[in-house]
């Protein structure tokens, strides 16, 4: 079977407790397997913390049940040879006195902290008795559900939310389905579940006991709460609700560039056309009349019957420009990028080969720095202070008492 799997296969069985081929045990005893598990068990523990599990009330109940195990551990000279060689971390430490096996008893700390669990504490003869490993369930479930407490400091979030929610309404920003497995960035907003959730904090990266990249977030709900989460915890969450959304930024920024990104939710290109029509006025002015419009497709594919159509002035043209979209609604966009050149638009009339009278509405008579101007201020969210002067064929700011 495991020849058929991938590894998002293998990383779900191992969530449900299935191996999906068989262990070599290396000639290993139940007993030592056990030993090493319970070992690896606060490896991965030290790897996603970046710290040795610590005792104390405060503390989860599982750390504190591995630093019961780790200090048993240490103190066991049979623990030690069993783990000699599997130690890259450092974990066990220098010797220490090991004459008396604290490792084939039960302290009646870790009894405590199992009771608390709900697990009955057996009588213990030997050192397997600490194991006690999570299943994978209990595992994964501590890590998806990522205990939610109350946000301290909700009160600069809520401003956040209510923001969101009235750019959202007006639609200054937009909600998009979220793309599987998509890159979640500090600062991103997403709605899951029905709340609006944003990753206010990103812990360093790790690598998880799976091989995979990961990292701890802190994100923050709407409804005043907060959780610390993993990154791929967060993923799965937004993966397996059907109605999950990522919210878009209004300052535009992410969404032009000429380079590709992985996490990139395709919405295409705003791209500016010169024409080589043969017409006087426009090859008088040919250096500053451009069309400008938006496209979800391939821009080339777009222009490749331009002589034809009446739209781009039955004649052929040159691609000067274009710019990648992302997150955004292209027909909103492009009535932005209209209505702020409108004192400039070219008026012009044309018959199609019908004999029907047309009056492109997508060409301008600006210069080619002006537009990347525009455009660079779409960038910086800027373009609400600004307004374009066609007389003096430059943009302004706008004067506000």
């Amino acid at each position: 079977m495991a020849d058929d799997i991938n590894d998002d296969d293998i990383e779900l069985l191992g969530e449900l407790g299935v191996e999906a081929e068989p262990v070599a045990t290396g000639g290993r005893t139940a007993k030592e397997q056990r030993i090493i598990a319970g070992f690896e068990e606060i490896e991965r523990f030290v790897e996603e913390h970046g710290r040795l599990p610590e005792h104390g009330e405060s503390r989860d109940i599982f750390e504190r049940l591995y630093a019961v195990r780790l200090d048993q551990i240490r103190a066991s000279a049979e623990c030690r040879v069993i783990l000699e060689g599997m130690d890259s971390r450092g974990l066990l430490g220098p010797e220490t006195d090991t004459s008396k096996d604290s490792c084939l008893e039960e302290s009646p700390a870790d009894e405590a902290l199992l009771a608390s669990l709900g697990v009955s504490a057996e009588p213990a003869d030997d050192v397997t008795k600490l194991v006690h490993v999570r299943p994978r369930e209990e595992i994964r479930a501590a890590e998806e559900i990522a205990q939610r407490n109350p946000c301290k400091d909700f009160a600069g979030f809520k401003s956040l939310f209510d923001t969101v929610q009235r750019e959202l309404e007006s639609g200054a920003r937009q909600t998009l389905p979220y793309k599987d497995n998509a890159e979640a960035k500090q600062g991103d907003l997403f709605i899951l579940d029905g709340q609006k959730v944003v990753v206010a904090e990103m812990g360093d990266p790790f690598v998880s006991g799976y091989g995979r990249p990961d990292r701890r977030l802190r994100v923050v709900y709407d409804n005043g709460t907060e959780s610390d989460l993993l990154l791929r915890s967060l993923q799965r969450a937004l993966n397996k609700d059907k109605a999950s959304r990522r919210i878009t930024d209004p300052n535009l920024g992410p969404l032009f560039g000429n380079e590709e990104e992985p996490d990139d939710l395709p919405t295409g290109h705003i791209y500016v056309l010169r024409s080589k029509s043969e017409d006087p006025f426009v090859a008088q002015n040919r250096s500053v009349i451009h069309k400008i419009g938006v496209t979800g497709g391939d821009v080339k594919s777009r222009v490749a019957n331009a002589k034809k159509d009446p739209t781009y002035l039955l004649a052929e043209v040159d691609i000067v420009a274009t710019f990648k979209l992302a997150n955004i609604n292209r027909k909103k966009l492009e009535s932005l990028l209209h209505k702020f050149l409108a004192g400039s638009r070219l008026d012009v009339a044309l018959k199609d080969r019908f004999g029907s009278h047309v009056e492109p509405k997508e060409w301008f008579l600006v210069p080619l720095p002006v537009i990347e101007e525009v455009i660079g201020k779409l960038m910086d969210g800027t373009i609400g202070d600004y307004r374009y002067d066609p007389k003096g064929a430059e943009i302004v700011k706008i004067e506000r008492n």
